[in-house]
């Protein structure tokens, strides 16, 4: 008998000790590994109508970039830049939430600075920038105001028209969502502008929060959001248990298809309040837009 209790002993002190040794490097991982990392993930995506001359069109999708959070300093972004540059995109979004608040750890950088790094990335047809929450909270003017001396257009309630090998393709930045009820009739407006346009133009819609996606119709051919972070901590079987959406997960997280809608949510860059990532590193998002003619069957690109 004392034999089998000592034995049961040093079996749950093992146990013990392997939750303790699991816990440790679960720490490690989100509080330092994955928070400091940078990837660069490149999707396919089919998009209908997308125009035929337009086919491989390649953007660069990033959001929520946090500057000053832990991790994201000057160097992060200049690096993030690099690797942006180095992926030849056609496009590059910025989705908004350039600054932080309040999040641990973290040392607030000034969006004039932010901006003028930013200016250094390097694409084929420019860079467009929109509004995030965390943007407004500070000041929007401001932060309006550093992309524009950056000569990066930002687009808030605004469109900009590329002219690219005889396609017109219209890029719409909306406000912040959260600006509700002020934000629906101006949305309203937008839409009935979206409709106006020749049915053959693709507009890609740029809005920081994904929860407007239901409410927009089926002529976009692509909405870029962010805002989510993914919910910074992604767990096996289960997901994301908290996501800054009212939609909970169905919006967290890469290409989403609804109707034959499309969504991309980008799962951003730095972290807000408290400075953890785990199963979802900081990420460039680089989207190949397909053409697909009428009737075909589109499987879509896999979340990652």
């Amino acid at each position: 008998m004392a034999s089998r209790t000592g034995t049961n002993r040093w079996l749950w002190r093992a146990v013990f000790l392997i939750f303790l040794i699991d816990v440790v490097v679960a720490a490690r991982r989100g509080l330092w590994y994955e928070p400091d990392s940078l990837v660069v993930r490149h999707y396919t995506l089919q998009i209908p109508n997308w125009p035929r001359a337009l086919d491989g069109f390649k953007i660069a999708a990033v959001g929520d970039i946090h500057a000053g959070s832990p991790y994201v300093d000057e160097r992060k972004l200049s690096e993030m830049v690099r690797l942006i540059s180095e992926s030849n995109p056609d496009l590059i979004v910025w989705l908004g939430d350039y600054v932080i608040h309040g999040v641990l750890g973290g040392r607030f950088i000034e969006p004039e600075k932010t901006a003028a790094i930013l200016a250094t990335a390097r694409s084929r047809y420019g860079q467009v920038a929109i509004i995030g929450n965390h943007d407004r909270w500070l000041d929007p003017v401001r932060i309006e105001r550093a992309f524009n001396h950056a000569s990066i257009p930002f687009l808030r309630w605004q469109s900009r028209t590329l002219l690219i090998d005889g396609v017109r393709l219209h890029l719409s930045g909306l406000d912040d969502f959260e600006l509700s009820p002020r934000y629906r009739p101006t949305l309203d407006q937008k839409i009935a502008e979206w409709r106006a346009r020749p049915a053959d133009d693709p507009i890609l819609v740029l809005s920081h929060n994904p929860d407007v996606f239901p409410s927009l119709p089926a002529r976009i051919s692509l909405t870029l959001a962010s805002h989510t972070h993914g919910g910074q901590v992604r767990l096996p079987f289960l997901g994301s248990p908290i996501v800054p959406s009212s939609f909970g997960q169905r919006f967290a997280l890469g290409h989403i298809e609804e109707g034959g809608r499309h969504l991309f949510v980008n799962p951003g860059i730095g972290t807000s309040i408290i400075p953890v990532r785990f199963g979802v590193p900081p990420e460039i998002s680089i989207l190949t837009l397909r053409h697909v003619g009428p009737g075909t069957k589109m499987p879509g690109s896999p979340r990652p």
